[in-house]
């Protein structure tokens, strides 16, 4: 079952609106504050006017220090006695950390963009390529660009997703929501900081592809989670590695076995161990290279015959 849930961002980006970017989902309780698209400095976008280029988007933004005050014991026991108040205020917070893990694999950076004068390397169609590194890139073969970083992403956050899918209904659909829009607004930054896409109109062009691709993959995904492993590795092969002919099987078969495993612990941990915004995905696809080696048990049955 796909999820209803959209980042508001592509929303807006879809229906070309240009209507203010204050909405609010539960007027009596919440009021969201959303990104403003614009065509101005990237200082709007959570960066830094002396951003280097060793230092990506992610790590602009710094934690709130944790300080005990009444304030706090307060919300504390605001959260006890109405849960369903609080809860799109914890879900904001944690989420925010979440899609940090989430995009990790695929970081990548583009020093070009933080050099007065430099013209940033491309590939085939114009397409941006930076610098990463990683078993997505080393082993797997795919280039720093950002299409792959969004099809990484997307991984880690549908595996999320699906363990919010447990969470209680009246709570689920928050997490879902502010972990999509979360995905968006990091996308957003990245647009900026590292491919300098500070018109509006090219912005909204790379978010709306981007959402038609979250929403594919959450279908796909989905279905392979439902009807197998040879599904979900097609899934995967159409998704991240753009139907090409010369796949790798073996290392599509580790991702497949990377995505199962992922999805087993999150099965197994407990609701505060996912929504403390500390969850961290262990390891990469390269650590299933031995399972992927063992002949399936339908191939041991027939050689037997």
């Amino acid at each position: 079952m796909t999820s209803n849930y959209t980042c508001r961002a592509c929303s807006r980006a879809l229906s070309n609106s240009s209507s203010s970017w204050l909405q609010s989902s539960n007027k009596t309780v919440l009021r969201r504050a959303q990104r403003n698209f614009s065509t101005t400095t990237s200082s709007l976008y959570n960066t830094s006017h002396s951003l280097k280029a060793d230092v990506r988007p992610e790590a602009i933004k710094k934690p709130y220090p944790k300080v005990k005050s009444s304030v706090s014991e307060l919300a504390k026991k605001l959260r006890e006695s109405a849960p369903l108040m609080t809860e799109p205020y914890v879900a904001y917070g944690a989420t925010r950390d979440l899609i940090k893990e989430c995009s990790r694999p695929g970081e990548y950076k583009i020093p070009q963009a933080q050099q007065k004068g430099a013209e940033i390397p491309t590939i085939e169609n114009g397409v941006h390529l930076g610098e990463g590194e990683g078993w997505w890139y080393d082993n797997l073969g795919l280039k720093p660009t950002f299409a792959n970083w969004s099809q990484i992403t997307f991984i880690h956050m549908y595996m999320l997703q699906v363990r919010f899918r447990m969470l209680p209904e009246t709570h689920a659909g928050t997490w879902i929501q502010h972990l999509t829009n979360h995905a968006f607004y990091a996308a957003e930054d990245r647009l900026v900081v590292w491919h300098k896409f500070n018109a509006n109109s090219l912005r909204q062009k790379h978010l709306k592809d981007m959402f038609s691709q979250w929403r594919a993959v959450l279908l796909s995904y989905d279905e392979g989670l439902m009807k197998g492993d040879a599904m979900l590795a097609a899934a995967i092969w159409r998704n991240l590695m753009g139907a090409k002919e010369d796949v790798d099987f073996q290392k599509l078969a580790q991702i497949v076995g990377y995505m199962r495993r992922e999805l087993k612990r999150l099965e197994n941990a407990s609701d505060d161990e996912v929504v403390n915004g500390a969850w961290q995905f262990k390891g990469d696809p390269g650590d299933e290279v031995s399972l992927v080696k063992q002949p399936s048990k339908m191939m041991q049955e027939n050689t037997k015959a």
